[in-house]
């Protein structure tokens, strides 16, 4: 149930950060394109939008809430994650292909069962949304009803979800297997037709990785694409070395992994691709041609040892990169501390990724990659009140350390490394508070 409605407006009063535009990817000067504006009134009006920001408390119509000396952030969106997964996070000692036979598949049979679809779509939101993420990218798994347990849940939440059921005709346990292709294409026809543009419910095409489709599945998720430009497709690309060796023997023809999606049709400005570790620069350009996105998902490449994504390769080449969790890959739904690995994963290959580059491709960065700035990322008048309310420190060393920072990015960037979940005090869904911490 809410702990608040929409139809109070109310103004929240903490330290506002977010984006106006993409910061410089490694400039630590915010700039303009961070919007720093600290002690400030946030104003929700009652349908759950944002009507803007002041330095002033706003009149006694407004209900208000004091958060002085909190951060308050637009709600983390995550471009890649794995409903299904939750049961198999931290499992041990495997690497991709592994993974995917040893925990990965067993888990997702299960969500054959509409109790364990529905109870596991429950738990897998209510955990985003303590984790401060408030819209995501979602793998369901192959069966239907694990598809519309996602969407019935997030409804009930009033969650921006982008999610379909997973396609697999090949190369997974017959127990995962779509029957046939048509068969297939009813179920994802049907799916759309239920849930697509329903709310703020969208149906993402959703072929698991090519080795387990074949070319006329892809063909028929390409195809899907094509009849309707407002769909997203999500699948993952070249994340593993093995992975892309398989690829190459399945696909002879292909000029490269991220090239067997190009020729089914399956790129476009809704694409979001996971990880993207093993691409060239001829994979940059056409990433870039065609208006899809990488979903960058740290912590998942260093817990099963992918590789390291060349963030900066990516920016120079002008692909869009979001920031995901690719939980179970991934070992926390935590943005900031996927965020500390994607950070790691750029020191390991001579870069630095500053705090705002970070947060950024976590807020306004994934809504812009995803088509939904004028909806969510940031606290433009008129957008939808995903806001979470957060401790700057949470502890005695976090404590310590805020104590002796300097200067904006220093203390934010130290609040990324050092927070987590903990530091949550409330989640706010289009205006409507769906979480707040146990006191």
């Amino acid at each position: 149930m809410p702990l608040a409605t929409p139809q109070e407006k109310f103004a929240l009063r903490g330290d506002l950060l977010d984006f106006t535009a993409a910061p410089a990817w490694a400039e630590l000067d915010p700039g303009s394109a961070v919007r720093f504006q600290p002690d400030h009134w946030l104003l929700v009006d009652e349908t759950g939008r944002i009507q803007g920001t002041q330095a002033e408390a706003p009149d006694e119509s407004w209900r208000q809430i004091d958060h002085r000396g909190r951060l308050i952030l637009p709600g983390f969106i995550d471009t890649h994650v794995h409903a299904p997964q939750l049961d198999v996070i931290a499992s041990y000692g495997a690497e991709l292909l592994d993974w995917l036979n040893t925990y990965t598949f067993p888990a997702e049979c299960r969500y054959a069962d509409p109790a364990v679809a529905r109870l596991g779509a429950e738990r897998f939101l209510d955990a985003l949304l303590a984790h401060g993420t408030t819209a995501a990218v979602v793998f369901a798994t192959v069966h239907k009803v694990s598809a519309e347990a996602l969407f019935e849940a997030a409804q009930a939440r009033g969650m921006r979800l982008i999610t379909g059921k997973v396609l697999m005709d090949r190369n997974a346990p017959a127990a995962l297997l779509d029957a046939d292709v048509a068969s297939a294409e009813r179920d994802c026809v049907d799916l759309i037709a239920r849930w697509h543009g329903v709310g703020r419910l969208s149906y993402a095409v959703t072929p698991r990785f090519a080795p387990t489709s074949t070319p006329a599945q892809l063909a028929m998720a390409g195809a899907l694409c094509r009849a309707d430009a407002s769909l997203y497709m999500q699948t993952h690309v070249a994340e593993n070395r093995a992975e892309v060796a398989w690829v190459a023997e399945l696909f002879p023809d292909a000029r490269s992994y991220l090239d067997v999606y190009a020729r089914a049709g399956l790129l476009h400005p809704r694409a979001v691709l996971a990880h993207g570790v093993w691409l060239d620069d001829a994979d940059r350009a056409v990433l870039k041609a065609s208006g899809a996105q990488i979903a960058f998902s740290p912590s998942s490449n260093l817990f099963l040892g992918s590789g390291l994504f060349d963030w900066a390769a990516a920016a120079e080449a002008g692909v869009a990169v979001s920031v995901a969790s690719d939980v179970g890959g991934g070992s926390s739904l935590s943005m900031q501390r996927n965020l500390l690995d994607g950070y790691k994963v750029q020191a390991l290959a001579g870069q630095r990724m500053s705090a705002w580059a970070g947060l950024h491709a976590a807020t306004r960065g994934a809504a812009e990659a995803l088509g939904l700035i004028g909806e969510i990322g940031h606290f433009g008048a008129g957008t939808l009140a995903d806001v979470c309310v957060w401790d700057w420190a949470v502890g005695p060393v976090a404590a310590a350390r805020a104590e002796v920072v300097r200067g904006l990015h220093e203390r934010v960037f130290a609040w990324m490394g050092l927070s987590d979940e903990r530091n949550l005090h409330s989640a706010y869904v289009a205006g409507v508070e769906r979480f707040r911490r146990a006191s």
